[in-house]
């Protein structure tokens, strides 16, 4: 049987030459890069040109050209594009990457076709992205190492460093706001400013970065707002009133988040979504799995035994480190999904005592994995206002649906929550866990088979109760005859570290020409506390061709027509969107990629093309295998927005394999080898027994469970109050908490419950904590300081 196999051309197609031309204002990049491959090795190869992508970057322009061969990749409405891919030969490249490539997520594909010995491919690939926010409020753009020319960094002179002749990277930087300084791991020119108030720069790149690190650029700015604006003027060729016939403006928002008090009406709604084969009985004979032979199910009741991955464990410590006032659910998912509550739920001791009571009741299950059906379940529900919704996602097997599905989903709401996920080493879906994290800006934290599952998911729970910003709203202020509409609105919430780009469109006609500055108002709140902040921005920016806020904001607008049901008065809208979506190059559920192949002399472009698409017909052009794929390799990409591949394809026969009996002997020493695992392991069984005994307050009560927990009788522990004047409760607590806190070094997520307990005592009358603490450390046998009670 033979079959085609995509692989990386690293060493076989080589890149020789870049230039690469980047223009960065404030939050967003634009892109002009042109890249020479060539085939170095003495057989010809049939070569593919593979650019990931993610939700944050378009890409409008892309062109090879080998020899006189020249191949353009355009946009059609879809429906066009569906009829011409049908004619087009060689598409089963573009469907067997996607289902053998070793990469995974979405990407741009092209198929160049055969290329020759020692021959040569010229890429010229264009594209837009929003650049993140850094912690310390610098913008970050990343540029891949496998697109540096590859040179002997060893023959480097480190007293003369010039840029190598096949390597030209110029940087423009341009911020109404000032340029203060940049961060980049390469050697490179001085920063030169290009106007007298800093508002623009440039610097260029000497060498590439050393060995294998990408390149990393960090923009700074001047002064700290939270706040930043770029507005870009209209397309003179276009339409009044259409999105290009109108100046965009793109505002940042960058919140500062202060350390504050927790609002109990803004704590947040958390959702734990929990895979049900995680709760398989881990008590399965070894013997029976050995017997099968199989070392992965071996290797898997070894973790599954593991009490601290127990998922049990896990929902029972989050539960009890929920602050009071705050909502809840837990769902359990397989082939179907269930939920403990029809809503979402305010967390107090009757609740939390009937959700814990609950998670015996959740049954294994090894079915399908419809996490999609659950997500959309989730997402109808109304938010609770003032309360971020943020999902804890554990899971271990692959979903039912398909990844692309699932993750146009979760961007859909990606402004209105946030994802921690969790899966398994052993998960099928960890790079879908890694993307949704990613996109809703959460956290992704793999759990191994000695890591423990509820630390990790305490950790993460620690950060989704950090301040955030909610409430968000702006207010413009535009001269007389202007006026605004929103194309991205601002988000529900923005958490402490990240921004949010919005986009509107700026309507009209000014009254007074003269009067050419509008202002924008931030509002939020966080906590109990409100903040306002105002950004004058200028409406006559200089004049910029290339349109990469018009891109963006299209980019947005089409997702929300597709998103919305398109209502009669919007069809205009959304007919003259992509028409212009066509022209810019901007890729939207409307449309799709089609590449043509000619010689350089009959080359043409969009612009140029007949009404009729009937010219792609033409026995002198040829279709080319050009789309947007998902692909569901191991390898991620989604995460890189800026890496390139070029891969090639070869024919090769499959060996056939034979299958081999189980090693027994290998069974029997990996037996051996983790047989003393259990005993390195701490008891659990005081631990869940104190965890489970606290109030939803965060005391404990003076029980005979509680003396048992700590080692104690009953009546040791009431004799040991330091006076009657202290209540059982606050004894109690105090307790509890050295006991935890002694326990810390094998316990070191107990950080919540610690903070719950201390908060309750410090709002209790008159505890006497010195005298409490002083008489707990003698019970106890152990020494702990004062300072515990300022957690």
């Amino acid at each position: 049987q033979r079959r085609l196999q995509f692989f990386s051309s690293y060493g076989e197609v080589g890149l020789e030459t870049a230039t690469v031309n980047v223009t960065i204002q404030d939050f967003v990049a634009d892109v002009v890069s042109e890249l020479a491959f060539r085939n170095m090795q003495q057989v010809s190869r049939e070569a593919m040109f593979i650019f990931p992508v993610n939700s944050d970057t378009v890409v409008h322009t892309f062109y090879a050209t080998m020899g006189d061969t020249h191949i353009e990749a355009m946009l059609w409405e879809k429906e066009e594009a569906q009829q011409l891919c049908k004619v087009t030969s060689d598409m089963e490249n573009l469907r067997y990457l996607q289902e053998q490539s070793d990469l995974w997520g979405p990407v741009f594909a092209c198929f160049l076709g055969t290329l020759p010995p020692n021959g040569e491919v010229t890429i010229s690939l264009c594209y837009v992205q929003e650049l993140p926010l850094q912690p310390d409020g610098a913008a970050r753009f990343c540029w891949p190492r496998e697109l540096f020319p590859q040179i002997t960094y060893f023959s480097r002179n480190p007293d003369k460093e010039e840029m190598p002749e096949t390597l030209h990277f110029s940087i423009c930087l341009k911020s109404d706001r000032g340029i203060s300084h940049i961060d980049i791991n390469s050697s490179c020119t001085p920063l030169q400013y290009t106007a007298p108030d800093q508002t623009s720069a440039e610097v260029s790149l000497k060498l590439s970065p050393w060995l294998q690190d990408d390149l990393n650029l960090l923009v700074y700015f001047r002064g700290s707002h939270p706040l930043s604006a770029v507005v870009e003027k209209k397309d003179p060729k276009a339409p009044p009133g259409s999105l290009l016939g109108d100046p965009v403006v793109m505002v940042t928002l960058m919140p500062n988040i202060p350390e504050v008090a927790r609002d109990p009406g803004q704590l947040g709604e958390f959702l734990f979504l929990m895979d049900r084969s995680l709760f398989l009985d881990a008590q399965v004979p070894p013997e029976e799995l050995l017997r099968v032979g199989s070392i992965s199910a071996y290797l898997s009741h070894l973790s599954s035994a593991h009490p601290s991955i127990c998922p049990q464990n896990t929902l029972l410590f989050l539960l009890k480190s929920l602050p009071v006032s705050c909502y809840f659910n837990i769902y359990s998912f397989g082939a179907t999904f269930k939920a403990f509550y029809p809503q979402s739920v305010e967390y107090t001791q009757e609740s939390m005592d009937s959700a814990v009571g609950r998670i015996s009741s959740i049954c294994p299950d090894l079915g399908g994995c419809d996490l999609l059906g659950l997500l959309k379940s989730i997402y109808s529900t109304p938010l609770l206002h003032g309360h971020p919704r943020q999902l804890f996602i554990f899971i271990q097997r692959k979903v039912s649906s398909e990844e692309e599905v699932v993750m146009a989903e979760v961007y859909r709401y990606r402004d209105q929550h946030r994802c921690f996920c969790f899966p398994t080493n052993r998960c099928d879906s960890f790079h879908l866990s890694q993307a949704m994290a990613l996109e809703t800006k959460g956290e992704c934290v793999c759990i191994h088979s000695r890591m423990d599952m509820a630390a990790e998911a305490v950790k993460c729970l620690q950060r989704a109760l950090q301040p955030l910003a909610s409430g968000i709203s702006l207010h413009w202020n535009l001269p007389p005859g202007l006026e605004v509409s929103m194309i991205r609105k601002a988000p529900e919430m923005i958490f402490r570290g990240h921004q949010s780009s919005i986009y509107a469109q700026i309507h009209g006609q000014a009254q007074d020409p003269e009067v050419c500055e509008g202002a924008v108002t931030l509002q939020y709140h966080v906590g109990s506390r409100s903040f306002a902040s105002t950004l004058r921005f200028s409406l006559s920016p200089s004049a910029d061709d290339r349109l990469p806020v018009h891109r963006m904001a299209m980019m947005h607008l089409l997702w929300k027509l597709a998103w919305e049901e398109t209502k009669r008065s919007e069809k205009d809208i959304q007919h003259n969107a992509v028409k212009s979506s066509l022209r810019l190059g901007v890729p939207s559920p409307f449309t799709s990629n089609v590449a043509v192949r000619m010689n350089q002399r009959n080359a043409w472009h969009r612009d140029s093309l007949p009404p009729a698409s009937s010219v792609l017909f033409s026995p002198s052009c040829n279709l080319v295998p050009c789309q947007q794929l998902w692909l569901c390799g191991s390898r991620p990409v989604w995460f890189k927005s800026t890496k390139f591949w070029m891969v090639q394809k070869y024919q090769f026969c499959l060996e056939t394999l034979s299958c081999k009996a189980p090693d027994t002997g290998a069974l029997t020493q990996l037996s051996a080898s983790f047989s003393p695992l259990s005993t390195r392991l701490c008891d659990f069984s005081g631990l869940r027994v104190m965890v489970a005994l606290q109030k939803a307050n965060g005391s404990w009560a003076l029980t005979a469970a509680l003396a048992s927990a700590l080692g104690l009788s009953k009546a040791d522990v009431e004799g040991r109050r330091p006076s009657e004047e202290v209540q059982p409760t606050a004894w109690a607590t105090v307790l509890a908490l050295v006991w935890l806190h002694r326990h810390k070094w094998k316990v070191s997520w107990s950080e919540l419950l610690e903070a719950k307990a201390c908060r309750w005592l410090r709002d209790q009358a008159e505890v006497q904590l010195d005298e409490c603490l002083e008489a707990a450390n003698s019970l106890l046998g152990c020494f702990v300081e004062p300072t515990i009670f300022s957690i």
